[in-house]
């Protein structure tokens, strides 16, 4: 999916519509019971936490889907660093419409945030190799979108975004397919059948599997599954050439730099979306 595009756009769209419809229901009835329809303020966007800012761009959208008549003042861009005590964004108009909207747009760019902020921390670890972080389906459920978003406003390489976009043949695809050769051969049969122009990932569990994956062309990208970094070295120098490399399971920062080492291309890590803990943002009300 392409960041900007029509579909992007349309995705973005169907996540706030569903989510003001979670948190607003029949009305914002703290706000409408205290305060004027016609009442303005202004509120900014306030930092408590050091890490890497997402989401702005985001909490525009949220902010004018709610209502288009809000302004707001941006004063650090999404994949800035950050530290305690900045101000994001000063948001002005009508002070019931900006808090229908604060928690959501809180609760995203806290999320959004932590996400690349930890992204960023494996970007810099990496620095210096040929490697590059990759993301996963790992995600939360509704909101995938807004995670890779995350991942890539904090440096990394979005893997793929479902089942759709990509063909990856895993362990129970290839023991339930008869084998590495038998599934590989009938998914390009497939490909060709429905005439789809789909990339295709194999897992190997050792090295014999990914000796028996170079025998059939047309594959993409070699996942080097839960191998020990000896067994990485080997399986990328078979590999050589003939296609790209990923080294997955359970990769943390400390072993990452050693699995670039080896020399794989990717390295693919769930923890990204699924193990990070929220920066601390707050909207405050701003007193003129």
């Amino acid at each position: 999916m392409e960041y900007g595009s029509t579909a992007f756009k349309e995705e973005i769209k169907r996540i706030i519509t569903n989510a003001l419809r979670e948190d607003v229901g029949d009305g914002d009835h703290s706000s409408l019971s205290c305060i004027p329809a016609t009442a303005t303020g202004k509120a900014r966007l306030l930092v408590k936490d050091d890490g890497i800012l997402a989401g702005v761009e985001f909490a525009k959208a949220v902010f004018h889907e709610v209502d288009p008549a809000l302004k707001i003042d941006v004063r650090i861009e999404d994949g800035s660093p950050v530290k305690y005590g900045d101000e994001a964004f000063y948001v002005t108009g009508s002070s019931q419409s900006i808090l229908k909207a604060e928690r959501l747009a809180l609760n995203a760019m806290q999320r959004m945030s932590a996400i690349a902020t930890k992204t960023r921390t494996f970007v810099d670890a990496l620095e210096g190799t040929q490697t590059k972080i990759l993301d996963t389906r790992k995600t939360t459920p509704g909101i995938r979108v807004l995670e890779k978003w995350a991942v890539k406003i904090g440096g990394g390489v979005n893997h793929r975004f479902g089942l759709y976009d990509m063909i990856m043949l895993k362990d129970n695809h290839i023991d339930f397919a008869g084998g590495v050769s038998k599934a590989i051969q009938k998914t390009k049969q497939y490909l060709k059948e429905t005439n789809r122009d789909l990339k295709i990932i194999v897992e190997a569990r050792h090295l014999d599997e990914i000796k028996e994956i170079l025998t059939n062309d047309g594959v993409y990208r070699i996942l080097i599954d839960n191998f020990n970094y000896e067994d990485t070295r080997k399986a990328v120098e078979l590999i050589g050439d003939q296609c790209l490399t990923e080294s997955s399971g359970g990769i943390t920062l400390d072993t990452a730099p050693q699995y670039a080492a080896c020399g794989v291309d990717f390295i693919s890590s769930g923890a990204l979306t699924h193990s990070v803990y929220n920066l601390d943002l707050s909207l405050k009300a701003v007193h003129e």
